[in-house]
């Protein structure tokens, strides 16, 4: 038998440390070392012979990941992904570099987020094939679905019938136990009663009674994952994005939220996948309050991005109301991501508006006037429970297209300008880009879908007819190509500049309240952008001398192309009109770093 190499043995040790925090309370039926061997026998690290570098940034201001479910997409006589490969080949080149696509695999509800098989892609959209040829031309995104799965699944079957796998994979608890603190985003009950082979237990359900919670106190279940982590990574999935990671661990009387123990099983999955396959990112999906999401950072050694999840309601209040007030406090705050992690920053996603990241960024004032907008451009509510048995609003659900299609005095003529800005102040910021499927198209309201899944979130969840969407794509006057053009235009410049890195520096500019500002400068130091939109449906004045150009640079606007002769100009700025005002010597953009 060969020996370990001295990689493999401090891979093992570090291995075993992750392992003491996380199990430190919890009695197990094996030693540390010997669980830490296991899990690097199911990854296949075993016998691993070189480190990755720490602080690497394995991504660029070339980098912008469009969103989409396997099946938003569909042809006849065609699988889905098939579908969704020939529009990225059609039209993403130049303009996209990664693709999440959502939970791809067999499911029973919430479309995809309650996994019946982990290690199989559902038929009905294609199968590995189609998913490794997407990942052989795209950097791809998938769902660890980790904090639960489907209350049909084989593994909740074999934990009623009291059969491995699965008899002790799902966290139970008495019902008189201290659950007064916990914090979850849904108001039905959190225990579900389950009549099993071992008598009556009460599961725990984080999100509905068909999402039964995993117990991660029962190592198989850790072990379970790294497997699946495996057979993703072997399959081409190069960024893990962590769903509901936040829930994952339990302790009854705390709130059973971000938990020691999640944070090292999140540190723990990066040690592996970074011996593994260096280069592979951990995203975290943690939709809260903006202080407790940033924890997921940790010191550049937990997830490699996290998502912004503030940067949603407080960029559509900005401009709903004409007013970047709160958007730049909160700008203000934001530490610089640390080399080795980036911000994952995006607007609209799968889901709704999420509102818990806006807590004490927004007053509850603020919130309802938001909340009441939207409503009146067709949104609807969904809500949480909270301790003192009372509802909170805990997302919007609504198309974004739609959402900015007025502000509140109602609806006016400014919408897809509105929304093109919108992208453009996302597109400028720290971090990676990531554009759900449906605003690139510009896609509304989808109230025939919510009507038949009695789903919320279904409204911002279409599907298109794929010959009728290039359709309507090839006609210039749709509103759909408009967008569609507009958003690629941005994206296309986005890509050739420096300055757009996403862990170049970044500083907001003080221009008012209805002009959003925000510089950003090339790590080199050679490139600078001024990030400029008008926030407000009013034309507005912009004198030049107020954003500090150097003298001696010329300087010129990315977007419009205009050329800029003297510091003292003052510019009329349209409604909703962005500026990305570079110095003209750099503006083509050198490689990052």
């Amino acid at each position: 038998m060969s020996q370990p190499t001295d990689t493999a043995t401090q891979l093992l040790d570090r291995v075993q440390l992750h392992l003491e925090t996380i199990y430190h309370a919890t009695p197990l039926g094996q030693s540390m070392a010997e669980l830490a061997q296991e899990i690097l026998q199911v990854m296949r690290l075993e016998d691993c012979e070189s480190t990755p570098e720490p602080h690497v940034n394995y991504w660029s201001q070339r980098d912008a990941i469009v969103i989409s479910y396997g099946d938003s997409l569909l042809s006849e006589d065609e699988k889905p992904l098939v579908t969704l490969k020939s529009f990225l080949d059609a039209h993403g080149e130049g303009v996209v570099t990664g693709v999440h696509i959502l939970p791809f695999y067999p499911w029973s509800s919430d479309d995809g987020f309650a996994v019946l098989d982990y290690s199989s892609v559902n038929e009905f959209l294609g199968d590995w094939n189609d998913i490794q040829a997407i990942a052989a031309d795209y950097d791809l995104m998938a769902d660890l679905v980790i904090n639960h799965c489907s209350s049909r699944s084989l593994w909740f079957e074999n934990f009623i019938r009291g059969m491995d796998p699965g008899r002790d994979y799902f966290y139970t608890v008495e019902p008189d136990a201290d659950l007064r603190d916990v914090v979850r985003p849904r108001t039905s009950p959190l225990l579900r009663e389950v009549d099993t082979a071992e008598g009556i237990k009460y599961v725990w359900c984080t999100f509905s009674h068909d999402q039964v919670d995993l117990d991660f106190r029962n190592p198989e279940v850790l072990k379970q994952f790294v497997s699946i982590v495996r057979l993703y990574l072997d399959n081409g999935v190069r960024v893990f994005r962590l769903d509901a990671v936040a829930f994952l661990w339990k302790i009854p009387g705390t709130n059973c939220l971000n938990l020691e123990e999640t944070h090292e099983v999140v540190r723990l999955l990066r040690t592996l996948v970074e011996y593994a396959q260096p280069g592979t990112l951990l995203i975290t999906e943690t939709n809260i309050p903006n202080r407790e999401n940033l924890s997921y950072f940790g010191n550049a050694n937990e997830a490699h991005a996290i998502y912004n999840f503030s940067l949603p309601p407080l960029l559509v209040n900005t401009l709903v109301t004409g007013n970047n007030s709160h958007f730049k406090t909160w700008l203000m705050s934001m530490p610089p991501a640390q080399n080795g992690t980036f911000y994952f920053n995006f607007i609209a996603s799968h889901d709704g508006i999420g509102l818990r990241p806006a807590e004490g960024l927004l007053s509850d004032e603020e919130l309802s006037v938001l909340v009441e907008t939207m409503q009146h451009f067709g949104g609807h509510v969904s809500f949480r429970a909270l301790e003192n048995g009372e509802s909170r609003p805990y997302e919007i659900n609504i198309s974004l297209f739609d959402a900015l299609q007025g502000t509140v005095a109602g609806p006016d003529t400014w919408g897809i300008d509105r929304f093109v800005c919108a992208h453009a102040i996302m597109l400028g910021l720290e971090g990676v880009p990531g554009i759900y499927l449906h605003s690139l198209l510009g896609t509304r309201n989808d109230y025939p879908r919510v009507e038949n899944t009695g789903q919320y979130r279904s409204i911002n969840r279409h599907q298109w007819n794929f010959a009728e969407l290039e359709a309507l794509l090839a006609r210039e006057d749709t509103t759909h190509a408009r967008v569609f053009r507009r958003l690629k235009d941005l994206l296309a410049i986005r890509q050739r500049q420096a300055a757009f890195h996403p862990n170049a520096t970044q500083f907001t500019l003080h221009l008012g309240e209805k002009i959003c500002g925000f510089w950003r400068q090339s790590m080199d130091r050679r490139q600078s952008i001024f990030c400029i939109s008008n926030v407000s449906a009013e034309v507005l004045p912009l004198a030049l001398s107020d954003i500090n150009l150097i003298g001696t640079d010329d300087w010129v606007d990315l977007i419009a192309g205009t050329h800029f002769q003297s510091r003292d100009e003052v510019l009329e700025m349209q409604p909703y009109q962005t500026l990305w005002i570079t110095n003209a010597e750099d503006h083509a953009g050198k490689p990052g770093p």
